[in-house]
């Protein structure tokens, strides 16, 4: 179970991060600075509050502090938990699960599978988050300090394809959990239904009642028209004045809006209206997240916003009433539809927060941040915070040539459009093949690092585009007779690309574009003078997932696991994000 405090890296169990100073040992290293801050310290914001990949983020606000959960798809550890003072300034204060269930399972990566979305709840005292494996079910973990120790996973709900899960206490105590449905599982999708749940809240029992068939309703109208419901999913219930809310994204992740459903009775029925969308703005598809209340009693929204290789960043929005309806984001014509505020003035908090944004660098001082996940349920032995003091020793990892099919790639979110990584590695193989590196990974990625030949290291750059297809990956050699240390960088800019319409309509016009990383790789042999290798390599995403940076240390896969004498190791001194 998940700890609140920094600790030795175990079974994948990262907890808390410490302060992000460069290390004695690597001077040359730049100073650590922020990539994204989204506070802008004159009592105002700008979006997104979480520049990287949290995923269907849900919220909730206990006493003066607010905690925030995620999708973590096949990243371990997962369900990584975030906490505010203010909404705005967000760090990462552990993870919910120390390896993804059934763990069997989860030892190779399930891209798009693992984790999906999540919700946060605070009942009888006991933190509480229920979430959806939609090739087994929904599972909840409880624990009494949202930093942790988590309790193991319990199956709430057994039925394959069950999504989106969100539990609500009703006035008279009875619990229920409000789902959706994956249609790759369930066969069917565009359906929020629910269910009771047992007293313990760990069990869903009797038929379910279905609340919204997207199908069966109006078109709605939004500000490019009026669209059919569709991609109904990633329900939140909750109850204001008699009335039940239900918030539901609708129209896909890449278009789409944010709706809610009102009615006088939980069963219903419901009648909806679109709250939010991209309006005038360039924000698409701005949708499913949670409604929090300040102690204060001002309303917000979190949501989040795809932004392809970026992954599903997090947008804070002003949230107001207006018939019994609310209004997130600004309404500009006063229609009742707003759209993202890309600045806004800082929600009223109680608690005054440093700038803060979630960690990334990392000086290996003897534990891992918790910006660090694998791809797949870690081993014990892969990765050493005590073989070499100040640094991380990862084995070389005997796995598939391609990492798309590697779970022992140690990776973080992408922390901003703009940035710039740079690392130290000490390259100490045993078998010819042995590989390590400075990754940037998706359905396509690239690589720069040393691989182990029959002549000793060779500085080399990897590239395999259609890595989710399997296709071959391109080498290039920069030096066949390497140093067995080198430093490595990458440097990482927005390009946007332009998308062919979608073969259905009506479409928002922001699908015809999508954001990418160009990503320049280069290395060094004093850590001053960098010396950039190849074109520019432009990211994609990964599956459900914005692209990742991280490192490895890998062996051809069938070599023996016997870390003494046939595999070797690779010691990463710092890890360092810049603007």
């Amino acid at each position: 179970m998940t700890g609140s405090g920094r600790t030795s890296l175990g079974l994948g169990l990262i907890a808390a991060a410490t302060l992000l100073a460069a290390s004695a040992s690597t001077a040359e290293m730049p100073k650590a600075e922020r990539a994204w801050l989204p506070d802008l310290v004159d009592g105002t914001y700008r979006n997104p509050v979480l520049a990287g990949d949290y995923s269907d983020p849900d919220a909730i606000r206990v006493d003066d502090a607010y905690y925030l959960v995620s999708s973590s798809f096949t990243n371990v550890p997962g369900l990584p938990i975030l906490k505010s003072t203010d909404l705005v300034n967000w760090t990462i204060i552990g993870h919910a699960l120390t390896a993804n269930t059934p763990e069997a399972h989860h030892a190779t990566p399930r891209r798009g599978g693992g984790v999906w979305a999540p919700a946060i709840r605070h009942h009888d005292g006991e933190f509480l988050i229920y979430y959806p494996d939609p090739d087994f079910g929904v599972f909840v973990v409880r624990a009494k300090d949202p930093a942790g120790p988590w309790s193991k996973p319990v199956l709430v709900d057994n039925r394959r394809g069950v999504i989106d899960p969100a539990p609500f206490w009703d006035d008279d105590g009875q619990g229920w959990l409000v789902t959706a449905f994956a249609r790759s599982r369930a066969g069917f999708a565009n359906v929020v239904t629910i269910r009771r749940l047992n007293k313990a809240g760990d069990k869903a029992e009797g038929e379910a009642i279905t609340l919204v068939e997207g199908d069966k309703q109006p078109k709605v109208m939004t500000s490019h028209g009026p669209f059919p419901w569709m991609t109904t999913e990633g329900p939140k219930l909750y109850k204001r004045d008699g009335w039940y809310y239900l918030f539901v994204p609708s129209g896909s992740v890449k278009g789409g809006w944010q709706g809610v459903f009102r009615s006088r009775k939980l069963e219903g029925p419901y009648e909806g209206r679109n709250v939010l969308d991209q309006g005038a703005t360039e924000v698409n598809g701005p949708h499913q997240g949670a409604w929090v209340t300040t102690p204060t009693g001002e309303d917000w929204f979190l949501h989040f916003q795809d932004a392809d290789s970026y992954g599903r960043r997090v947008w804070l929005q002003p949230m107001a009433w207006k018939d019994g309806w609310p209004v997130i984001g600004e309404d500009k014509d006063g229609d009742g539809i707003g759209q993202p505020a890309l600045t806004h003035r800082k929600p009223a908090s109680k608690v005054p927060s440093p700038r803060l944004a979630p960690q990334d660098s990392d000086d290996f001082d003897g534990a891992l941040s918790p910006a660090w996940q694998w791809n797949a349920n870690p081993a014990a032995d892969w990765a050493d915070l005590q073989a070499a003091p100040g640094k991380l020793r990862l084995k070389s990892i005997s796995s598939p040539e391609n990492l798309w099919e590697t779970g022992a790639l140690l990776t973080q979110k992408l922390p901003a459009e703009r940035f710039t990584v740079t690392t130290r590695l000490e390259f100490a193989p045993k078998a010819v093949g042995e590989r390590a590196g400075l990754l940037m990974f998706g359905s396509d990625y690239a690589w720069i690092g040393l691989q182990n030949t029959a002549s000793g290291p060779a500085l080399i750059r990897v590239d395999r585009p259609g890595a989710d297809k399997f296709q071959p990956e391109r080498v290039e050699v920069v030096e066949a007779r390497a140093p067995g240390a080198v430093w490595l960088r990458m440097t990482a800019e927005p390009v946007v690309v332009t998308n062919s319409p979608p073969d259905f309509s009506p479409y928002w016009p922001s699908m015809l574009r999508s954001l990418h990383a160009k990503v320049t790789l280069s290395y060094s042999a004093d850590g001053k003078t960098f010396t950039p290798v190849g074109a520019p390599f432009v990211s994609r995403p990964g599956r459900w997932v914005g692209s990742q940076i991280g490192i490895f240390s890998q062996a051809p896969a069938g070599t023996p696991a016997n870390t003494s004498t046939r595999i070797g190791w690779t010691d990463f001194d710092d890890f360092r994000v810049t603007p």
